[in-house]
Parts: structure tokens; C-alpha cells; sequence
């Protein structure tokens, strides 16, 4: 059975189970099962750090999947949810965009693809971090790893090698519609495979993460850029030559001796 919708554009029931029915599906999970992590499972809202079992390869792996993360985040965000005009509107091209969002994509889907690399190595290999690696760790860096394959994939072999393939008039309407609860799925009948599958690996990411520690993500150390100073008094009697500041004086508890005469 098919429906017609939009004129000559057909929808299918596998089409509304994919572009329509599992985004829903998995955005509910996504904020029902953060609400239930963090009320039931408080203690377990980390990011279970193994940095005590092995600092070497984390102090390289970490740095380059956190800002290749990052920078493939800004990218999502900018592709998916701004469209064209507002850009046309602030001078941005349309050969200067792609010209962006194709090598700038390119670096950082390199950089995130080896950190990762680095960490599952690094996790595989070193028997205390291995030991520590829970299931859910394992299916979460399957789903991570998909996604950001496939994206790089799709990306390196449409944008890059390829003839190109503008998502912007596809993909990036389709998310929009699904925010505006008047969703598309029509939009994604021609999209490449390569793009289906890196959105059908990111809505499942999505499904996961409430479950496992991407929770992190939402507790961030912001605050530690902004919360005041700790001061930290010695009590070496050495204090060197240096006139202590005003408000920086030593105070001194009281004698016991003098206290018990009172």
C-alpha cells in the first residue's frame, strides 16, 4: 500500500517506520530515560573514568575524539538546523559553505575517527581498562563507532571524491520537520544509502545514550571556569620575606592553657 503525498512523491509504511515512527521513538527514550538515570541512578552518572589504570594513550586519544567531537557537532548543528537563506543573508555562499563543511568536516572526522581508534585500542589492550568495560560500553562504542564510520564514509565518498550531494535540500528540511511535528518522510526516499544508514546508526546512538556513560556529556565541569578561588594556607612556619597582604594574616587558634584559666 502506498499513499501519495506532495504530488508525484510516494510514502511507504517502512518509510514512516524509519523517518518518522523510530526518530519519535527514540527521542522519548532519549529524555524519559535521562530523567530515570538521573533520579534513580545518580551514583552511576559518570563517566567511569579509567584514567588510574593508564594516562599515556588517554592524554592522546581523549584530546582528539573530544574536539573532533566537537567540531563534527558544530558542523551537524549548522548543516541541519540553518537554512540556506539565513546564511545567503549573512554572505555566507553556497560554495563557500560546502567549502567549509567539506574540509573542515574532512579534519574533523579524521581527528574523531583516530581518537577513537586510540581509546578502543587503548581499551582493548590494557587489562585493567578491558576488565573494567561493561556490555553497555561495548554496544555504546558500536553504535558510536557506526555512526561516525558511516558519516565519514559518506562524506569522504559523496562530498569529497564524489560528485557531491546537497543533504541541505533533503536531510536537513526532514530534521526540521520533525521538530515542527509536521514530519517528512518523503524527503528521505532518495537520499543515499550511506546517509541513511549514518542516520539510522545516529537515532540508535541516541536510543543508547541515556544507558550508558554519554551521560557525561550533560554534566560537563562548566562551573570550574567560573567558581571562585580555593585558598590554601600552609602551615610551614617558612613563609619566606614576602609582606603578606592585607586580609592574608595568620590567625592563630587560641591556647588551650589560657582557655581553661578562663
Amino acid at each position: 500500500m502506498m499513499m501519495a503525498v506532495a504530488g508525484t512523491e510516494t510514502v511507504t509504511p517502512l518509510s514512516i517506520l524509519l523517518w518518522v515512527a523510530l526518530p519519535y521513538a527514540a527521542a522519548a527514550v532519549f529524555v524519559v530515560g535521562h530523567v530515570w538515570r538521573y533520579r534513580y541512578d545518580k551514583f552511576g552518572w559518570t563517566t567511569r573514568s579509567s584514567q588510574v589504570y593508564e594516562n599515556r594513550l588517554l592524554r592522546l586519544g581523549s584530546p582528539m575524539f573530544h574536539i573532533g567531537i566537537l567540531l563534527v557537532l558544530i558542523g551537524h548543528v549548522v548543516g541541519l538546523f540553518i537554512p540556506r537563506d539565513w546564511l545567503y543573508s549573512i554572505g555566507v555562499s553556497e560554495h563557500a559553505y560546502h567549502l567549509g563543511a567539506t574540509w573542515i568536516g574532512s579534519f574533523a572526522a579524521i581527528l574523531t575517527i583516530v581518537g577513537l581508534i586510540i581509546l578502543i585500542y587503548r581499551r582493548r589492550t590494557v587489562g585493567p581498562v578491558f576488565l573494567a568495560t561493561t556490555p553497555m560500553d561495548k554496544v555504546m562504542y558500536v553504535a558510536l563507532g557506526g555512526t561516525i564510520a558511516f558519516g565519514a564514509a559518506a562524506t569522504f565518498m559523496l562530498q569529497v571524491f564524489g560528485s557531491g550531494y546537497e543533504y541541505r535540500g533533503t536531510i536537513s528540511p526532514w530534521v526540521r520537520s520533525l521538530f515542527t511535528l509536521q514530519p517528512k518522510p518523503e524527503l528521505m526516499a532518495d537520499v543515499p544509502l550511506m546517509f541513511q544508514i549514518h542516520v539510522l546508526f545516529g537515532t540508535a546512538l541516541f536510543m543508547l545514550w541515556p544507558f550508558t556513560r554519554l551521560v557525561h556529556v550533560f554534566s560537563a565541569p562548566v562551573g570550574y571556569l567560573v567558581r571562585p578561588y580555593i585558598v590554601y594556607r600552609s602551615r610551614d612556619e617558612q613563609r619566606g620575606t614576602r609582606t603578606k597582604r592585607r586580609g592574608w594574616e595568620e590567625v592563630k587558634p587560641p591556647d588551650p592553657e589560657k582557655l581553661r584559666r578562663l
